[in-house]
């Protein structure tokens, strides 16, 4: 139990770090390109940190209502992404907003799609032999940050070589569904 609690530890150490070092580049490439699916991957690298953050202050202590506390505070982090990505993709959209190419954007995106599916597929082993839904449910949260990289990679790759300006907001508006199809599953499973 103790290997597996410091395996938690440590697959949530390098998604920390991989989010904080992210949340820069982001900030960096959405400026430059004028990207709304950039800033909504930089935000969504920030609830991730928050989900992380949760995790480990989880996994250092037991108990159902610390688990239930953890669980909700993870389902809010869904919420908050898919309103802001609603909203600042919906913004885009109707402004006809163009965003610029970003070869760095490219890169960071495809290879955190590799890095989040990976670390996502660990939580949801070792969430499950731990039996910790909260590493469960940030296993989720890292997942749903996977499909956003790809998202938005394939947005920025159809706005710079197809010339499609619509495809910047609108892989920002893919997310929402998960985001929105795991806090409602969360909630439920609260009750």
């Amino acid at each position: 139990m103790a290997r597996l609690r410091r395996r938690g530890f440590i697959l949530e150490g390098i998604t920390l770090g991989w989010n904080v070092v992210g949340v820069a580049v982001l900030a960096v490439t959405s400026i430059t390109a004028g990207s709304v699916a950039l800033a909504g991957f930089g935000l969504d690298s920030l609830i991730e940190i928050g989900a992380s953050t949760v995790v480990i202050w989880e996994l250092s202590g037991t108990g159902e209502r610390r688990q239930r506390f953890a669980l909700r505070l993870i389902a809010g982090a869904f919420v908050a992404l898919a309103l802001y990505l609603l909203i600042q993709s919906g913004l885009a959209l109707a402004a006809g907003h163009h965003a610029r190419p970003s070869p760095a954007g490219i890169i960071w995106t495809a290879v955190t799609a590799v890095v989040m599916f990976a670390l996502s597929a660990g939580k949801a082993r070792t969430g499950m032999a731990l039996g910790n839904p909260v590493l469960i449910a940030e296993g989720k949260v890292t997942f749903i940050d996977g499909l956003l990289a790809a998202a938005v990679l394939a947005g920025i790759l159809l706005d710079t070589f197809a010339g499609w300006w619509w495809a910047d907001p609108v892989a920002g508006m893919v997310i929402v569904y998960y985001a929105v199809r795991e806090a409602v599953a969360i909630f439920r499973h609260d009750h």
